[in-house]
């Protein structure tokens, strides 16, 4: 006998067998369903297996069975038992196209990828910054954004990099302190990823996988991308992020026509703003692809609203998680760059000096060093040296010294013969001024001190010479529309002393705000002539030791940020006497005063900074013009090895890079035609079919446009290496053209196979080129002067010939 309203273990597994296993919702589930964990359970009472209800597979026990702690014993049980009768199965799609082009994706862009060790080409430009990462030494750098080089130091640090190397020289050979493989795998790894992105690419818009694998091969075989991705550089990385914003969007764009607000429709659109925001944070270039993906959602969403199946709330929902994703996300992420970049870079370095004073003051050592401790109120009898704002042509502090202005100039002019005063772009005993109350004779800061506020009338003494800053009515010598200022000489002539100025605090909060150290941007007016001390930017001849011109502006003329000028250096003056003000001028302050600057504050100097900061715009051996990249008239050539003829050139296939050229113009060509015939109610292509091609070709046309045609709008030093984005587009859009021929313009079996066979063909062409060009690509064979003449297929392409 057995206790009543419980089964044996014998007649569990008996009814476990009769019930199939399963109730009969879960039965119908194993018909059907893919293969994946599955487990069921079935109650029995009193003996007897329990029954299901009909359809619906209810389980109706008979009778009690202990209550709830027992229904979960019997349910643990049971699946237990479903787990020993039906193994868990794991499924999962597997492209084994995107491994296949992963794989020798890879191996085409790691094989040997220290080789050379040695530094190649813009290597030497890129390696000094991670240099400053390491050491943690604040940099700027014009031409974008720091994520970029923060990627690359990344591999740096994790190849135990600690930054002592001195990148002086292309070809010099790297010390064994320096990690080669490491600081070149993150862009190795980035130009491998684009193979199978190109696949992805092409599927999502809709294409063959023969159309998208071409595309990806096309990828794999060029030359001028696998060597720009095996080396220190930011290109591959750009093209990522650009490729990834693209393939990104594209899912997220499929995704919304089977289910809008799933996590996977989520996941795609976040990820496309944070492309985005990458892509512009590696270069700013990368602007450019962010708004070509804003257009193509713009058109996406301007549709949306049209669609009456929507309801207004789901409308703003979609608008509002379109703005949040491709607006906010990018926005704070650029954000998250500068800030992890200034944690970083915490440190005085050789840049420091375009920076404002209040930026330097915010760094460890340098300015920071000698500014720690001032008095941060300026009072009457203070020490200062004061700086200009503007800082170009370059920075510098205001200065006089003994010499006077020549009494005739070269141009016949007559000049006051007062003593000099100008900008001088180095720290100097002269540079040290004292402010004075015009009523009042002492030279020194009061107790308390009377500290100076806007609006007050000071004078200017200058430390060294005890003579007061002055202007007057004399034309300046090399900006003769301005007046000259001078410190003023009494030569007992009938030429009284200008020197009154009026303070004006330009980024004051209030009209009875006190001038600071480092923080306050001022203008000196003169009061007799409403002039303002300013800085013309001209430098003087040897009379005035080339150093810049400082003159009296009229007001008139407007604002412009050579008027202004801030307390960088300041102590509170303490001796009358002349001689021990000398030494005091000297002597270190010791008031501590902290003025650390807040997070957005040097963001957006720095921001500015960086977008007005010139660039070197000097002629290169290997610049080119943008009209040279599309037929490949010109090269660069990155590294020559110092005993053997083994080089590295930056070279491109030339049968990709014509046929992309080409492919571009046919699109071009075709889709202007079909709009036409369309204007004529003539439909060449079904809606889906015309859609896709119009998609593509405002992503793949519409990304070489955007890549390419705003550099005849730069005023820089230009490079082969510029166009590849672009042309990256540009290949994209090959495949898509030859499978539409072949679909839609072939229109008989035998021009199908005679296209196709053209296509075989034109593809093993470029395999050949490829191979050819390899030796230059990868630069790990020495070829004869033979070999060498023979690969200069154009006059213009500068291969390196040794001369024995």
């Amino acid at each position: 006998m057995k206790p009543a309203g419980r089964c044996s273990p014998r007649e569990k597994g008996n009814a476990w067998k009769r019930s199939g296993g399963l109730p009969g919702p879960l039965r119908s589930l194993q018909r059907r369903g893919p293969p994946q964990a599955r487990c069921s359970f079935v109650w029995c009472e009193k003996g007897r297996p329990a029954k299901t209800s009909g359809a619906q597979g209810k389980m109706t026990p008979q009778g009690g069975n202990g209550g709830f702690w027992g229904i979960l014993q019997d349910l643990l049980l049971y699946t237990m038992l479903g787990f020993l009768e039906r193994p868990v199965v794991v499924t999962a799609d597997i492209n084994l196209n995107v491994v296949a082009l992963t794989a020798v994706g890879l191996l085409s862009r790691l094989w040997q990828l220290a080789y050379p060790r040695a530094v190649v080409f813009d290597e030497v430009y890129y390696g000094q910054y991670i240099s400053f990462y390491m050491k943690r030494i604040f940099f700027l750098d014009g031409s974008g954004p720091p994520f970029g080089h923060m990627l690359l130091a990344l591999g740096g640090y994790l190849g135990g990099f600690d930054g002592n190397f001195l990148w002086n020289r292309i070809g010099a050979e790297y010390s064994s302190n320096v990690p080669v493989w490491s600081l070149r795998l993150l862009p190795a790894l980035t130009g491998a990823l684009l193979v199978p992105m190109a696949y992805q690419i092409l599927l999502e818009l809709g294409f063959s996988h023969c159309a998208a694998t071409g595309a990806a091969l096309l990828i794999l075989i060029e030359n001028a991308l696998i060597t720009q991705a095996r080396l220190m550089l930011l290109e591959s990385v750009l093209i990522f992020f650009n490729l990834l914003a693209v393939l990104s969007y594209l899912k997220f764009a499929n995704s919304q026509k089977q289910r809008p607000f799933s996590l996977r429709w989520w996941f795609w659109l976040t990820l496309t703003g944070m492309a985005c925001s990458c892509a512009v944070g590696v270069k700013y270039v990368g602007v450019f692809t962010y708004l070509l993906v804003l257009a193509v959602a713009g058109v996406h969403a301007w549709h949306l609203i049209g669609d009456r199946t929507l309801s207004h709330v789901r409308v703003l929902c979609h608008l509002l998680a379109r703005v949040a994703a491709l607006l906010v996300i990018p926005a704070l992420m650029y954000l998250l760059f500068f800030y992890v970049h200034l944690t970083l870079v915490y440190r005085s370095g050789p840049h420091d000096q375009i920076m404002s004073s209040a930026f330097q003051a915010s760094l460890e050592g340098g300015l920071a060093r000698i500014t720690q401790g001032q008095p941060l109120e300026v009072a009457y009898g203070s020490q200062v040296t004061l700086k200009n704002v503007f800082g170009k042509p370059v920075p510098c502090w205001l200065h006089s010294h003994q010499s006077t202005y020549p009494m005739i100039y070269e141009n016949g002019r007559g000049s006051s013969h007062q003593q000099q005063v100008t900008c001088y772009p180095f720290k100097d005993v002269n540079n040290w001024w004292i402010v004075k109350d015009p009523g009042r004779h002492p030279l020194v800061v009061s107790s308390p001190p009377r500290p100076v506020r806007h609006g007050d009338v000071v004078q200017l003494v200058h430390g060294m010479t005890t003579r007061f800053l002055n202007t007057h009515d004399v034309a300046a010598p090399l900006s003769p529309h301005s007046q000259e200022v001078s410190c003023y000489v009494d030569y007992n002539i009938s030429m009284p002393s200008q020197n009154l100025w009026r303070l004006d605090i330009v980024n004051r909060e209030s009209d009875t705000e006190v001038w600071k150290t480092i923080l306050s941007e001022v203008r000196l007016v003169h009061v007799n002539t409403s002039a303002v001390l300013k800085l013309s930017g001209a430098h003087l001849p040897d009379w005035g030791f080339r150093q810049l011109e400082v003159v009296g502006e009229k007001l008139s003329r407007g604002y412009h940020e050579s008027m202004v000028w801030n307390v960088e250096e300041h102590r509170y003056g303490k001796s009358q006497e002349q001689k021990e003000r000398e030494l005091e001028l000297h002597s270190p302050a010791q008031m501590d005063v902290s003025r650390n600057l807040s997070f957005m504050a040097r963001f957006l100097e720095l921001q500015w900074r960086m977008l007005m900061v010139k660039n070197d715009d000097s002629e290169h051996k290997y610049s080119s013009s943008p009209l040279d990249w599309v037929t490949l008239d010109t090269s660069i050539a990155y590294w020559l090895h110092p005993r053997t003829s083994a080089q590295i050139h930056l070279l491109g296939n030339v049968v990709i890079w014509a046929s992309a050229g080409l492919a571009t113009a046919v699109y071009v060509l075709l889709f202007l035609w079909y709009l036409l015939r369309r204007r004529r109610c003539i439909w060449d292509l079904s809606e889906d079919c015309w859609l896709r091609w119009v998609l593509a070709g405002a992503l793949c046309a519409g990304g070489w446009a955007v890549n390419y045609l705003p550099f005849f709008l730069m005023e820089k030093t230009l490079f082969l290496y510029h166009y590849l984005p672009a042309l990256t587009f540009q290949i994209l859009l090959l495949p898509v053209v030859l499978q539409h021929v072949a679909d839609h313009l072939c229109r008989s079996p035998l021009l199908r196979s005679v296209f196709g066979s053209l296509v075989v063909a034109w593809y093993s062409c470029a395999c050949h080129v490829f191979n050819t060009l390899r030796p230059l690509t990868y630069g790990d064979r020495s070829l004869s002067p033979g070999e060498l003449k023979a690969l200069r297929w154009k006059d213009s392409w500068d291969i390196l010939i040794r001369k024995y």
